[in-house]
């Protein structure tokens, strides 16, 4: 049977997953609450889930999926990534609609498992990279895209933080996060350059966890991909930073001068030789995530594809896989075929 698609009107949603990182989501909900209404949390530890429920008035909370499923539109997990497969297949073979935190899962069988369900039963899987709707980031994308500093040559993405587990977390372990810093948080950039600049090629990445010794692998990344026509883009992130000035930062330098996203200050601005650098764009500093969630609204009112869909996301994650693979060997990683020209224009992974 065809899903029928919801009017547009309150989407009732359950929250998998009261952690640390679901405080992240919990601003979104009051300012869409015309259009989503929060039903439930939902945490293996009541004590969690109860927390939520002291923030949000009249939800019911639960330590089971199975409990809440039956009464809600739709789940945003929120979840250790070795769960991510198994729980949002629950919710798709319920009928449910999932917003799933990044990375999708942690191996392409997972990935490609949840994409074939959530397509057989034409419901919306969409992949929770809040950073591609931050208003700076697509700021960024709208000048690239138009050439206001000519042709860009190079992006660079900085993203320096302290992130430091306590002992037997399941972050620190490389089976249940799914690699290291680049595969649990990288995949954020590596997702946007790829957005930025096409189709890559080549790629290398080195990864340590000296001065991150909590983590099993890298706790600092560094990536350096070369995309079509000689244009090169390189992220740098690490979980050790005990001070920073560049902290969140993406530049992009064109033929005629250069991008600048300052995230943390909350500036875009454009530098061009001779000239003062000109702040064509302000907004606070955050995750956005509300524009993350209208957007997974809209996605299910309309059926139209979401922007982080499956296939989508499964692009940044190969890419990321063979960069691994590349290292573990010592050699150059080929990443032809792995971008996002696989995805064809109705969303269908190629072979």
């Amino acid at each position: 049977m065809e899903h029928i698609r919801l009017p547009m009107s309150r989407i009732r949603l359950a929250l998998i997953g009261c952690g640390g990182m679901s405080r992240a989501h919990l601003r979104r909900f009051e300012i869409l609450a015309d259009r989503l209404e929060l039903v439930a949390a939902v945490d293996v530890d009541e004590t969690r889930a109860a927390s939520v429920a002291d923030v949000v008035d009249g939800i019911r909370t639960a330590t089971n999926v199975e409990e809440v499923l039956d009464d809600v539109d739709a789940c945003l997990l929120v979840l250790p990534h070795h769960l991510h497969h198994p729980i949002a297949m629950q919710c798709l073979q319920a009928g449910k609609h999932v917003l799933l935190e990044k990375p999708m899962a942690i191996s392409e069988a997972q990935c490609l498992e949840l994409i074939d369900t959530a397509k057989q039963r034409d419901l919306v899987l969409m992949v929770a990279y809040c950073m591609r709707f931050h208003p700076l980031v697509t700021g960024m994308k709208q000048l690239i895209d138009d050439k206001v500093v000519g042709d860009i040559f190079q992006v660079s993405i900085w993203t320096e933080q302290h992130t430091q587990y306590d002992e037997g977390h399941w972050g620190l372990k490389e089976s249940t996060l799914g690699g290291g810093q680049l595969f649990s948080h990288g995949c954020h950039y590596i997702d946007i350059l790829l957005w930025y600049m096409g189709r890559p090629v080549r790629g290398t990445h080195m990864g340590s966890n000296t001065g991150t010794e909590w983590m099993e692998r890298e706790g600092t990344s560094n990536v350096t991909i070369e995309f079509e026509g000689g244009r090169l883009a390189y992220h740098f992130g690490t979980w050790g930073a005990r001070a920073t000035r560049l902290g969140y930062t993406f530049h992009a330098h064109g033929t005629k001068g250069m991008i600048e996203a300052d995230i943390r200050a909350g500036e875009l601005r454009v530098l061009r030789p001779g000239a003062e650098p000109e702040v064509v764009s302000e907004h606070e500093s955050g995750k956005h995530t509300e524009n993350e969630m209208r957007h997974f609204l809209d996605c299910i009112s309309t059926g139209e594809r979401p922007l982080t869909d499956g296939p989508g996301s499964l692009q940044g994650l190969r890419l990321i896989w063979r960069l691994y693979e590349a290292e573990d060997a010592g050699t150059l990683a080929d990443l032809r075929g792995l971008g996002l020209d696989q995805v064809d224009a109705s969303g269908q992974l190629l072979s």
